[in-house]
């Protein structure tokens, strides 16, 4: 695939502009793993943009008018603009972030004749141990025995599968009816049914691990590395559908109460509880941050936290203080919220410190920050959860937040 190809161009411009899908994410990274010189150039493409941004020339403008202006850019000769010298705002690279980077050439021509680019320290790797995370669960059942849940390994049992990748709850039936059940009315066979003591199983997710769980009312749990979630075996009916997310992530696909004679949903943790009647929602609440996230994606959610109730609507973010008890309500974009579950950590103006500390819970290493002035560092991009901890941490030096980094065993020093 050449470089010149426009489709790429244009999803370079998507990339910086927050607006790419995962498909072209997919095909903007097979283009770079194609060449090193693929890699070199997307590189200079995003020390550019971070330069430019440090000196105000990334904005945000009308997209269509700011394409023409580079495409009658780009019909001067190209070489000589530089020889020329001109200003870096009269080659118009404000219009960089809004237009197409079909200016890669001459901006590659550019950065190559000025004394001011940096050179990059080289990484220093010592028996790197860092493997990127994949579906892996432990499954403690109601006598406690634990099951290992992963690639390759199948589970069965009654109403209960798994193929590695996710596990699957059947509500109970008829044919899951004793023998004596079996002869019963229906009525007295679900009394039956709906009078046994509920049995609970525990998801656990580890460092470095992610999955997906199917409960028996049919809703959907997409849960992060380092989670943990408790839930019935199977609901009963009349009552409310409850679970505990007793930390960690966890992305709610809810069944709708309608479907299940108007039984409500409820989520709940140490700190909250979330109410929905049938949605799209996502709780954040790991035990080493301050801060529990509820965005909600579709749908309408109730959160109810030490006397305080939010109702979030589509887009709607609440934001419970743990250690104030205080509730706040932002707005969010929540596919940046919500797109580690499709493949994607989606970082926008995210310190450093909390990139590496998402980072550190799917790669399963450690993170320490030799220079902690880095810490505050803000980056913006997409990252593929494929991708090697070394392209990544690349990739963040190659945009000037960082100058190198160090892998030893598990541990990434970030200097």
């Amino acid at each position: 695939m050449s470089r010149n190809n426009t489709h790429i161009d244009k999803l370079f411009s998507a990339y910086t502009a927050q607006e790419m899908t995962e498909e072209q994410f997919k095909t903007l990274r097979e283009w770079i793993n194609q060449s090193p010189e693929n890699k070199q150039q997307f590189s200079d493409y995003l020390l550019f943009y971070k330069k430019a941004s440090r000196i105000g020339l990334v904005q945000t403008l009308d997209k269509s008018k700011a394409w023409n202006r580079i495409i009658a850019q780009l019909k001067q000769p190209l070489v000589q603009s530089v020889k020329k010298k001109k200003p870096l705002r009269k080659l118009y690279w404000k219009y960089a972030a809004a237009a197409s980077i079909v200016l890669m050439v001459a901006l590659t021509i550019f950065l190559n004749n000025r004394e001011d680019i940096p050179q990059f320290e080289e990484a220093i790797i010592i028996n790197n141990q860092i493997k990127t995370g994949t579906d892996k669960a432990t499954l403690t059942l109601a006598d406690g025995s634990n099951i290992t849940l992963e690639k390759g390994r199948v589970y069965q049992s009654a109403n209960v599968s798994s193929n590695g990748e996710e596990i699957i709850y059947l509500p109970v039936r008829q044919t899951d009816l004793s023998a004596e059940q079996k002869d019963l009315p229906a009525g007295q066979a679900d009394q039956k049914i709906a009078g046994r003591d509920t049995s609970y199983n525990y998801l656990t997710i580890p460092r470095g691990g992610q999955f997906l769980l199917t409960l028996s009312d049919g809703s959907r749990v997409w849960l992060n590395s380092e989670s943990h979630l408790k839930y019935p075996v199977t609901f009963t009916e009349g009552q409310p559908r409850q679970v505990e997310l007793i930390y960690g992530e966890a992305y709610f696909d809810v069944s709708p109460a309608t479907q299940h004679k108007g039984s409500a949903f409820k989520v709940i943790n140490n700190a909250q509880e979330v109410r929905v009647l049938g949605t799209k929602f996502n709780i954040k609440a790991y035990k080493d941050e301050t801060n529990i996230y509820t965005t909600l994606v579709e749908g309408k959610v109730a959160v109810n936290a030490s006397g305080y109730k939010q109702t979030l609507s589509p887009g709607q973010q609440s934001i419970l203080d743990r250690e104030t008890l205080t509730l706040a309500v932002a707005v969010v974009n929540p596919e940046n919220e919500t797109s580690w579950r499709t493949g994607i950590f989606n970082f926008k103006r995210l310190p450093l410190k909390d990139i590496m500390k998402v980072l550190s819970r799917w790669y399963d290493m450690e993170v320490i920050f030799e220079n902690k002035a880095l810490e505050s560092q803000r980056f913006i991009g997409a990252i593929s959860k494929q991708q090697s901890i070394e392209e990544i941490l690349t990739a963040i030096r190659n945009t000037d937040i960082i100058n190198t980094y160090e892998i030893n065993n598990k541990t990434v020093i970030i200097k």
